[in-house]
């Protein structure tokens, strides 16, 4: 008997690769399969290879095609559960695992559009998928995730993935939302697995991302007198060229050499010269990457599509389901050690004189307790000679805002807006010298279950947990190093602190419910803050840092703001730099 047979799943991002192999792995094992994504060709393709299976294996399956459907889509993904939910269709499994590469670049050089943009579709997607398919999903239903290895942690160690900080965060993030769901899903009977399957043999590694984590390392270190903005231009056009035939190359640079003569003039036969090596390198650099991660798997071998579906569908079995529920299945063979990123209590220093100097506060606050730790954090520094400026977003209650502008200098701005961060951070060092930003993105507020949520007060917690963080992050990078994105060589040796205190631990008694949903957002802030810090130290030789503070215990112990001031004078001491943690939970003790 087959396996699946009468079940539906339904499988993101189906139209080519895992999704596409998972697909079939369904279909063999008598499942009927709806497919979905943004292009109709590569679906089509699918669904015939998809129909031939079923007529084989005389499963009486279906299959439904869902075109033109964006993850992170709300309206497509609202109408695609409404045509399934008027058509009767229940879905039995569905399978998380649409995804994009996104930037491969510094975080400081990364658009903040395509940041966002790649954990809408990720992070986002995963979550309104889920969210919406339990119109359509009866008890003994069941979420799988597909994560990665790379965003998880072990005691202490958290691991950094260079160049793909969007990615970092969506994955940690997605990682505790799987988590998160099995607590809040239990009483519908639905299961949440998530897995993290290592590394997988696919186009997207071998065409996209290991070429242009070469292509990065280029423009970081120089080549052939190309300045980093003409490499990463160069490397654009040639990139895609790679693995087409000998005269698709010739011509591809050809045209590219012509780009570069018009822009940056000499001969274009020289050019064409430059940027065949350049491929070259691309090409050999990116081999060598491959072999270096391969290097670290005990019999060396990249897992293939057919092995990751088949990972799958062990999930879906009905015993072990039950038996994984809410776990983050690391599928992970990588050994891959890296530096204790993540420490308790800070070192202590000697209370830093702040004459002179400015630390300006980026708040998000939620409530009175993040109001009061504002006054308590920015008091410090005044008292100590300092210029605490206050960049309160328009998102906080009028009463949270007239209660630190009453006390300290003080600006309503919009939190969102990197322009607008740039403005009033240019604006703030007349006051002084700048010698930290400080985002606190305020504490998560109260709500019952993230399933229940609306898309809108999903995605206000994504802009506060996530995208705003990380914009006022890489403002502050800005700031510290100018022009610095776009020629790395400028942050070399730099200096300067950037922190972000995200949401407390919840206090008192507390239920899994309760932790495992601001674990979600805590969860992408540690893989994005140790990513980012990879950058700057190992690859950009800077001294500028990015801390990242989180309150709280997990056995429920109340927040000590000393203990955050203590970690403040910690970050702006000249010891910080030297260190490679950047990831303190301040009130823990182990």
């Amino acid at each position: 008997m087959l396996k699946f047979q009468d079940k539906v799943a339904l499988v993101t991002g189906s139209g080519t690769g895992i999704g596409k192999a998972i697909s079939e792995k369904f279909a063999e094992n008598g499942a009927s399969v709806i497919i979905l994504g943004r292009r109709k060709e590569p679906l089509e393709e699918a669904a015939k290879s998809l129909e031939e299976i079923i007529s084989k294996v005389q499963s009486n399956a279906f299959v439904k095609i869902f075109s033109g459907v964006d993850v992170s889509d709300e309206k497509a993904v609202n109408q695609m559960f409404d045509s399934l939910k008027g058509s009767n269709t229940n879905v039995d499994i569905v399978v998380n695992n649409a995804g994009v590469s996104g930037p491969v670049t510094c975080f400081a050089n990364s658009s903040l559009d395509d940041f966002k943009s790649t954990v809408a579709i990720h992070l986002t997607g995963t979550f309104w998928i889920s969210v919406q398919a339990l119109r359509v999903m009866k008890e003994g239903a069941k979420i799988i995730t597909i994560s990665t290895f790379f965003a998880e942690e072990r005691p202490l160690e958290q691991r950094p993935y260079r160049f793909r900080d969007p990615y970092t965060a969506s994955q940690g993030a997605k990682n505790r939302l799987a988590e998160a769901m099995s607590w809040e899903l239990v009483d519908r009977g639905i299961i949440s697995i998530a897995t993290n399957p290592g590394p997988v043999h696919s186009d997207r590694i071998y065409k996209t991302v290991y070429p242009k984590a070469a292509s990065e390392f280029l423009r970081v270190s120089g080549f052939e007198g190309l300045s980093p903005v003409e490499v990463e231009s160069a490397s654009k056009e040639i990139v895609p060229l790679l693995g087409e035939d000998e005269d698709v190359i010739k011509e591809g640079i050809a045209k590219a050499a012509d780009n570069l003569a018009k822009s940056k003039g000499g001969d274009a036969q020289k050019h064409v010269e430059t940027l065949t090596n350049l491929l070259d390198k691309i090409k050999t650099v990116a081999e060598k990457i491959q072999k270096n991660t391969s290097r670290m798997i005990a019999n060396q071998q990249f897992l293939s599509q057919a092995q990751v579906a088949k990972t799958v569908l062990t999930l879906c079995d009905d015993e072990q389901a039950k038996i994984l529920n809410g776990r983050v299945i690391p599928g992970d063979r990588v050994f891959y050690p890296v530096r204790p990123h993540i420490a308790t209590a800070t070192p202590s220093v000697h209370q830093p004189d702040f004459t002179s100097k400015v630390v300006v506060f980026a708040i998000n606050a939620t409530d009175k307790t993040d109001a009061d730790r504002v006054e308590f954090l920015a008091q410090n520094i005044e008292k100590n000679g300092g210029k605490a400026v206050c960049l309160i977003s328009d998102s906080c209650s009028k009463e949270i805002q007239d209660s630190i502008s009453s006390k300290f200098h003080s600006h309503t701005i919009n939190l969102k807006d990197p322009e607008e961060i740039d403005r009033w951070i240019e604006a703030a060092k007349s006051q002084g010298q700048i010698a930290a930003v400080i985002n606190i993105t305020g504490n998560l507020p109260q709500i019952s279950k993230l399933v229940e949520l609306s898309r809108k007060e999903w995605d206000d917690l994504v802009d506060k947990f996530i995208n705003t963080p990380a914009t006022v992050v890489q403002r502050a990078l800005n700031y510290f190093v100018p022009g610095g994105g776009s020629d790395p060589r400028l942050f070399k040796d730099k200096t300067g602190t950037v922190v972000t205190i995200g949401p407390d631990l919840p206090a008192g008694k507390v239920t899994g419910i309760q932790r495992a949903s601001i674990e979600v957002f805590r969860g992408a802030l540690r893989p994005f803050t140790t990513t980012v810090n990879q950058e700057l130290s190992d690859v950009l030789k800077s001294k500028v840092r990015a801390f990242l503070v989180l309150p709280g215990t997990v056995d429920g112990k109340e927040p000590n703001n000393e203990n955050i001031v203590q970690a403040i004078n910690y970050f702006v001491s000249e010891y910080s730099p030297s260190s490679g943690t950047v990831i303190f939970c301040v009130d823990e003790e182990r």
